[in-house]
């Protein structure tokens, strides 16, 4: 099995690699995303300015009462409805998608397609 340290060099060198391509801008900004063990964050950042507009996360205090696990799919579904409510109260209904690195697939894949069904683009 590979070592934690080494998987999450890969990861970057991975993420480094889409971002070569992959910018926000004010017209369709960036929907980033991290996840670690037990939680999973979610960011729309606008690179030209480096900012970040919104965020979500499996912490965020709109989640607390509903017992959400960030480490599992139910969870990161749940912080992709979020995300894009938020971005669609600020006027953003048009985003890229980045996955920081990782596979399409489980709790990355789960908050796209939780985010799409909000009512997000990309």
């Amino acid at each position: 099995m590979i070592k934690k340290e080494v998987r999450n060099k890969v990861r970057k060198r991975k993420h480094l690699r889409v971002r070569k391509n992959v910018a926000g801008v004010v017209e369709r900004p960036r929907l980033s995303v991290f996840r670690s063990l037990n939680h999973i964050y979610a960011q729309v950042i606008n690179d030209e300015t480096g900012e970040t507009i919104v965020a979500a996360s499996s912490l965020d205090a709109e989640l607390k009462g509903e017992n959400v696990s960030g480490g599992n799919i139910e969870g990161a579904k749940k912080v992709g409805a979020l995300i894009a409510k938020k971005a669609l109260d600020k006027g953003i209904d048009k985003v890229v998608f980045d996955r920081g690195g990782y596979i399409y697939h489980g709790r990355v894949a789960a908050l796209a397609s939780a985010a799409r069904e909000a009512g997000l683009q990309f």
